[in-house]
């Protein structure tokens, strides 16, 4: 069985697994470099100081995938507007993890008066395009080449929520 809840300290070692398998052997986050702990660690207070919320998704003791928003981009007018990231480790996709981690999130959202959500999402990636979809997300632009990770030139996807 899986569970939800808001993310603790304790849990960013599990959460830097993630993210960093999901840097060296996909394209779902378009950086090249694996994060540290203290790196994480100034992700999640910086989440906590801006009163965005952290989700892990909990199988059996262990996290099993995490989500979270934050700012879109840190001009005034954007105020209203938040990115979202959703991550799942390899060894639990497919399960409907990330489904469960999006409800919160979305949630969340409404609770902070957001207008918008925005996800930026690797064009080739199709199950969290899909995700998105399911959650009413529209595609608001494609971008041709921005991005270069192993040895190739990246499209990325943006969606849009409207709340």
């Amino acid at each position: 069985m899986i569970s939800i809840r808001q993310a603790e300290p304790k849990d960013l070692p599990t959460i830097l697994e993630i993210y960093n398998e999901i840097i060296v052997h996909t394209t779902a986050v378009y950086d090249n470099t694996p994060h540290t702990i203290q790196m994480r660690t100034a992700w999640f207070e910086a989440k906590k100081a801006e009163n965005f919320p952290v989700y892990v998704a909990i199988h059996n003791d262990e996290v099993c995938g995490f989500s979270s928003i934050g700012p879109f981009r840190n001009w005034a007018a954007y105020k209203y507007t938040v990115e979202n990231s959703v991550y799942v480790d390899t060894r639990f996709r497919g399960r409907g993890i990330g489904k469960m981690l999006m409800i919160p999130l979305i949630q969340a959202a409404k609770e902070r008066n957001m207008h918008a959500v925005v996800a930026g999402i690797d064009a080739t990636n199709s199950a969290s395009l899909h995700l998105h979809q399911v959650f009413g997300f529209q595609q608001v632009a494609h971008f041709k080449q921005v991005g270069y990770k192993f040895g190739k030139w990246l499209d990325l996807i943006f969606m849009e929520l409207l709340l």
